[in-house]
This record gives structure tokens, C-alpha cells and sequence, in this order.
């Protein structure tokens, strides 16, 4: 999540800066740098790491204004609510992870044999990453469990949207009930990346690749 981040500080460096308002009126206080990169960006950012590291519940508005170098007031001008923050905040993880699993595909050529080792290989050092605190959607909808918050449908949609693109590999890939198999996978995954929360790189999620190619191979044809 950090290295895409900076890529797109680094994409925003040659963009048009926003014109933003300075001075007594509450514009975004000028500090050494903060006016290369968009505040859109700049916020979206700190709240994309505060939101993560921290939990959604316990980072305010204030902290994320403070640490995208900006002020409530500007926040609130891209950002109506601390809710539309958190849905954007999910959105934008959630294509970054539908961008990075069409990057594998790509990359594979239409060989699901191998498609599905490289995305092993990625599941293997995201569970295994000292930064990894879990996933961001799972933990986010823990802490939002109103049916009616505007993040749950980005939420849902994700999840939705993963399990069908692994029931998708799986059939490719000529592995028997590929429904059902896709079903077992999803969970494994969501379990250890709640697991490592609690007992750590050491615990049961270090266990989860061999798990999955366990359960892959008892569906070859």
C-alpha cells in the first residue's frame, strides 16, 4: 500500500497544483513541500495509512488533516464525511488489488498453471510481510457493521468480485468444483490474515500457501 502511495505522489509532482486558498479565510497551510501534491491526493494518502495502521474508529479528521500537511476545512472540501473518506479509502485498495491480480493475469498469458503460482507467490509475502496488520476491507467492515454505511457496498462488492475471479482460475486451471474450492481458499485466506493479527508471522498463517496447494492438488483432475 505505501509503495503504490509514493507512486502516485510521484504522478502528482508533474500535475497542475490545486488552487487553493491561503490566509485568514481557513485556506491549507503552506509548509516546505505539501504544495507539490494535490490535497486531494495528500489526504487520501494519510488517511490511507492512518485508516490502516490505526483503525478506522480511532483516527480523526484532525489527525488526517495534520498529517497530510492541510487543515479540517480542506478536508472537508474533498471529503464531505469522514464516511465518503472511508469509502474512498476502500475503493481505491480495492482497485489497486484488481489492478495488481489483472497485472498477474497479464503476465501469465492466458497459462492458469502459472497464474496460479505467481498469485501463491504474492499471497505467500503479503501473510508473511512485518507491515501486514491484516486485510483493510475484512477489517474494515469489523468496525463498520452498519448495513447502511456507504463503504459496505465497496466492501462487499470486493469480496464478491475476488471469490468469483478465484472460481474463475480454478475452472481455467480444469481443478474439479471450482465453486467449492474457491469457497475453501477464500476463507483460509481471510482466516490467516485475521490469525497473523494475533499470533503472528510464527502462528498458523505461516502454513497458509502450503494449506491452499494442498487443497488445489487434491482437486486435479
Amino acid at each position: 500500500m505505501r509503495a503504490v502511495a509514493k507512486a502516485e505522489i510521484e504522478i502528482a509532482l508533474n500535475q497542475p497544483v490545486e488552487n487553493e486558498t491561503h490566509g485568514s479565510q481557513g485556506g491549507e497551510p503552506q509548509t516546505p513541500g505539501s504544495r507539490a501534491v494535490p490535497p486531494r491526493i495528500r489526504i487520501l494518502t494519510a488517511a490511507c495509512d492512518l485508516f490502516y495502521h490505526h483503525g478506522i474508529h480511532s483516527v480523526s479528521m484532525d489527525a488526517i488533516a495534520e498529517a497530510a500537511a492541510t487543515n479540517k476545512m480542506t478536508v472537508y472540501r474533498h471529503f464531505p464525511s469522514k464516511d465518503v473518506l472511508v469509502a474512498e479509502y476502500l475503493r481505491k485498495l480495492a482497485q489497486e488489488a484488481d489492478a495488481h491480480w489483472d497485472e498477474i493475469a497479464k503476465s501469465c498469458a492466458g497459462d492458469p498453471q502459472m497464474e496460479i503460482r505467481t498469485w501463491l507467490a504474492q499471497v505467500s509475502e503479503c501473510v508473511t510481510s512485518a507491515d501486514e496488520r491484516g486485510c483493510a476491507l475484512a477489517n474494515a467492515a469489523v468496525e463498520l457493521p452498519e448495513k447502511g454505511h456507504p463503504a459496505r457496498v465497496v466492501i462487499e462488492e470486493f469480496k464478491k468480485g475476488h471469490r468469483l475471479r478465484m472460481v474463475k482460475l480454478f475452472r481455467e486451471a480444469q481443478l474439479r468444483d471450482p465453486e467449492g474450492l474457491a469457497d475453501e481458499v477464500f476463507l483460509l485466506i481471510e482466516g490467516a490474515r485475521m490469525n497473523i493479527q494475533s499470533l503472528g508471522l510464527e502462528g498458523p498463517a505461516s502454513r497458509l500457501v502450503r494449506m491452499i496447494e494442498a487443497l488445489i492438488d487434491s482437486r486435479r483432475q
